[in-house]
């Protein structure tokens, strides 16, 4: 069966699409080797460039005009030269990479338009939802990368999704997001019964054991979390310069040029106590 989770947080800034995408790589590779799907949620669509490279997002998708997620927004809405019948979600899927031991990524591809969908956002909440379940088969795991706004969004990656795993750094505000989140999966909820979506837990991310500012920072999501139920995760995803490196690269951390080892074990630990809770 395929296990679906969304990366959110009502705090930007959490490094969000970074974790998506190692995520998406983790997963993929050795020793899960499973089949993965990223969709990309948010307008910036920074997991997008991430897993293409910003020449080949230019080339297949603005200048191609590969469908995005934005399409499947958009797929009732009726304008000239767009059919609200014919919408088929496989002809988003782009694939990314495929490994001889069974593993893939495969991608849904975001762009700023989809921004322009919360204008009008009526009856919108399921069409992710629709079309995931065509192609949903296909996979192990499919990652949806959230944007840090409460909206149709939020509120289409939550009817999606079995999983929400939340983000956080463990700097000064760092719990600003959780209440708003709280609050958005409780309303969710009340206005839709039946729907079942856990909180996987939150993660610690770009750790760097910086005291006291840390120290303080992380005692304050972990007594929030504690209040509310939620989970944190024992393993934490350090802060190291080859996160952003890898992004330029268009590869993850572990293939990353000298990318400390240490980092690396740290991430796998995180990979590791994730898979278990995904049951993957």
């Amino acid at each position: 069966m395929t296990t679906t989770i969304s990366l959110i947080n009502m705090k930007g800034g959490v490094g969000k699409s970074t974790l998506a995408v190692n995520l998406v790589y983790e997963y993929s590779t050795a020793p899960w080797d499973r089949k993965v799907l990223l969709v990309d949620l948010d307008p910036q669509f920074n997991a997008s460039q991430y897993l293409l490279g910003q020449a080949r997002y230019e080339n297949a998708v603005l200048l191609n005009g590969t469908p995005t997620t934005w399409d499947i927004f958009e797929q009732n809405t009726r304008t000239p030269g767009r059919s609200s019948t014919t919408f088929d979600p496989s002809k988003a899927v782009m694939n990314v990479r495929r490994f001889s031991a069974g593993g893939a990524i495969d991608l849904i591809p975001s762009r700023l338009e989809l921004a322009l969908s919360l204008r009008n956002p009526s009856q919108k909440e399921t069409l992710l939802t629709k079309s995931l379940s065509q192609i949903s088969a296909e996979y192990d795991l499919i990652v949806i990368d959230c944007p840090p706004t409460d909206s149709i969004l939020s509120d289409a990656a939550y009817f999606a999704s079995d999983y929400v795993l939340v983000p956080v750094k463990p700097e000064y505000l760092s719990s600003i997001g959780l209440p708003l989140l709280r609050q958005s999966l409780d309303e969710f909820r009340r206005v839709n019964p039946g729907q079942n979506i856990d909180v996987a837990g939150i993660v610690f991310n770009a750790t760097a054991n910086y005291s006291p500012e840390e120290t303080k920072a992380k005692t304050e999501v972990k007594n929030l979390a504690k209040s509310i139920g939620w989970k944190v995760f024992g393993a934490e995803v350090p802060y190291s310069r080859s996160f952003p490196k890898g992004a330029r690269e268009g590869q993850p951390i572990f293939w990353t040029s000298y990318a400390r080892s240490t980092a690396l074990e740290k991430f796998a630990d995180f990979g590791r106590e994730l898979g278990k809770c995904l049951k993957l």
